[in-house]
């Protein structure tokens, strides 16, 4: 249960930092990268008015700016190229992660069939959440729901879409397998909520952006996953320990910026490493862990010992995903910033 519930308290966290660029717009931020606006010589005689949501995007592009840059325009490439691209990068991926990790191979001469259906049908159900995530993510943001509820109250959004997002996901658990409109109904309340705890995300970063993302993480996950599933049986399990520890170190570095100092410059860079790219190996080795976890489960439900649930055993994966997602979204932010 402790693995499931990493995700809420990191996207809440975020919601409240973004939220006081919204309520306090004339206030100065923290940072030290932003750098002083131009003034225009010539200025039009009619402006246009200024929508709901442009000032949402601007308000939450404004906020955590000292590891933030206005995103430079993407290289405009055919398509062939970009498709090659994304294959190299998945193939790459697979391979060097196969021969890191993956030095011990299944010795039972491969994946029995009960094991691969009960895997297929968790990454299924994985997938049907993570497109329910991003459905909901987009409309909300497309409605300016996010923004109005933030420009509101934002201990609303906090502290109620921490209660929601623990509740559905307590529920679905807690909801036998056999009962389906509750346990789905719980199910696809809880990725509607992780879809608002994302929204936020949106404004601060293009479409293109977001694409790349979820193609980098898409090819991590699947590379990991392929890794555990291959591997020697109940080789990774023993990692629960020492990821639960490292989640704790990430989640600290991640408030890191609302206790510190703007003037602790290099503290501040280096915690946010520790947020991006520790975060990154921590949940990494998570979707090893549950992966792994998902097989042994998948071999408790066949001889009777458990009830097949793989419902359940999806939401750890989607955590992982989303964990992984936005750390990917932040580091390409990054380096556009950085070429710019």
């Amino acid at each position: 249960m402790a693995f499931s519930m990493r995700q809420p308290f990191r996207l809440t966290s975020t919601l409240g930092i973004a939220s006081k660029a919204i309520l306090k717009p004339t206030t100065p931020i923290r940072a030290f990268h932003s750098s002083k606006p131009a003034a225009n010589f010539f200025t039009s005689r009619t402006t246009a008015p200024v929508s709901t949501l442009a000032k949402a995007r601007n308000a939450f592009r404004s906020s955590r700016t000292y590891m933030q840059q206005p995103v430079a325009p993407a290289n405009n490439g055919t398509l062939l190229q970009k498709l090659a691209v994304g294959g190299a990068m998945v193939g790459g991926t697979l391979i060097a992660i196969n021969l890191v990790f993956n030095r011990e191979t299944r010795e039972d001469g491969g994946m029995p069939p009960f094991e691969r259906a009960y895997l297929n049908d968790t990454f299924m159900h994985t997938g049907l959440g993570i497109g329910i995530i991003g459905l909901s993510a987009r409309a909300m943001f497309q409605s300016g729901f996010t923004y109005r509820l933030m420009a509101t109250n934002p201990w609303v959004v906090m502290i109620g879409g921490l209660a929601l997002s623990i509740g559905t996901m307590m529920g679905t658990r807690a909801v036998e397998p056999t009962n389906y409109i509750p346990k789905y109904g719980l199910w696809a309340a809880f990725n509607v909520t992780q879809g608002a705890l994302l929204a936020p995300l949106l404004f601060m970063a293009p479409p293109a952006l977001i694409a790349r993302a979820g193609l980098y993480t898409l090819a991590m996950m699947g590379s990991i996953a392929f890794v555990g599933a291959t591997a020697k049986q109940e080789k990774y399990l023993y990692l629960g320990g020492p990821l639960l520890a490292g989640v704790a170190i990430v989640a600290v570095s991640g408030f890191a910026p609302l206790v510190l100092p703007a003037t602790a410059i290099r503290t501040l860079a280096f915690t946010e490493n520790i947020w991006l790219y520790g975060g990154l190996a921590v949940f990494g080795g998570f979707t090893l862990y549950d992966v792994q976890k998902i097989l042994m489960h998948a071999r408790l439900a066949e001889q009777g010992r458990i009830a097949k649930d793989p419902v359940n055993e999806s939401i750890s994966l989607e955590l992982d995903f989303l964990n992984i997602f936005i750390r990917m979204v932040q580091i390409l932010m990054m380096q556009q910033g950085r070429r710019k």
